[in-house]
């Protein structure tokens, strides 16, 4: 059973999509309280209140470089990506592993829905309502062995269906990790929708991680192979410029990308002369999170 918070946001002040999609805008933030805590039906919210971008922001700019490198490349050839039937592979330190229908995965999940900022390594952002359930719960269906210590993921590889991977941007197929403890905590979501719709293709469908606390690209799509390990799995960005992505990869305001500052970041939907606004260190997570990081140096470990 999926763990509760507190939010500062309920149900009732989530913007319904027609609303969005007509740039209507609504106060949030209803309830008071620090923090996530839990509320009845199960939907989680952006720390400090914040409105959740429109479907259109969402699903019309992104990064997914196996469909292009341009933010509308992924909406204009995801098309062509094959989503059903799909099966994820979990293997290596589990009691189960095996290959698991997608529809068997839903089937034996807590669908849950949850608003999440969004910060891109890039410096933009958004706030995104996700569908999703906790990975822990993935995981402990297939059951965890003492030894796992990391979490590893993989993207699907269909050169005739996605046309970026022609392209020798990084090395495919696309892959990221987590340590068990960071996959583990409840703020760890594999979405299955956006706004109650299951996921569009360019968004990761139909299956992907979000980790809010961390840069985008952490938050893989299109998963099709889980393993547990008890060695630290490589990532691609990592492996592409370690000089400039790191394995932590934790939103961080005061460690700059060596190209461009992490201090401030600029939202996505605010028109042409929003302003770009301060980033929150973890992307305003930190009183959930942070305790995973004790002792560790985040600027020697970024």
């Amino acid at each position: 059973m999926a763990n509760r918070w507190i939010s500062t946001l309920t149900k009732k002040d989530v913007t319904p999509e027609a609303s969005f999609l007509n740039r209507r805008q609504i106060m949030a933030g209803a309830l008071a309280g620090a923090g996530l805590s839990s509320i009845a039906g199960g939907l989680h919210a952006a720390p400090d209140g914040l409105e959740p971008n429109s479907y259109e922001d969402i699903t019309q700019y992104n990064n997914y470089y196996e469909f292009g490198t341009g933010k509308s490349d992924p909406a204009e050839n995801a098309h062509t990506l094959t989503t059903t039937p799909w099966s994820v592979e979990i293997a290596g330190l589990v009691d189960k592993p095996a290959t698991y229908a997608m529809q068997d995965i839903i089937d034996a999940m807590t669908i849950e829905e949850r608003i999440y900022r969004f910060r891109c390594v890039e410096a933009w952002s958004m706030v995104v309502p996700w569908n999703g359930f906790e990975l822990a719960d993935l995981l402990n269906l297939a059951g965890v062995q003492s030894g796992a210590k990391y979490v590893a993921f993989e993207t699907a590889f269909r050169p005739d269906e996605m046309p970026g991977v022609k392209y020798p941007v990084l090395e495919w197929p696309y892959v990221e990790a987590l340590r068990l403890d960071e996959a583990m905590h409840p703020l760890t979501l594999m979405a299955t929708g956006i706004y109650g719709k299951p996921i569009p293709n360019q968004n990761g469908a139909p299956l992907r991680l979000v980790v809010p606390w961390k840069y985008g690209y952490k938050s893989i799509k299109s998963i099709v192979r889980i393993t547990l390990t008890d060695t630290q799995p490589p990532t691609s960005w990592n492996k592409a410029n370690p000089g400039e992505y790191g394995f932590y990869s934790n939103v961080n305001p005061d460690v700059s990308h060596p190209r461009w500052s992490q201090a401030s970041e600029r939202p996505i939907g605010g028109g042409l002369f929003a302003g770009r606004q301060p980033t929150l260190m973890f992307n305003g997570y930190e009183d959930e999170v942070a305790g995973l990081y004790a002792g560790l140096d985040l600027v020697a470990n970024p």
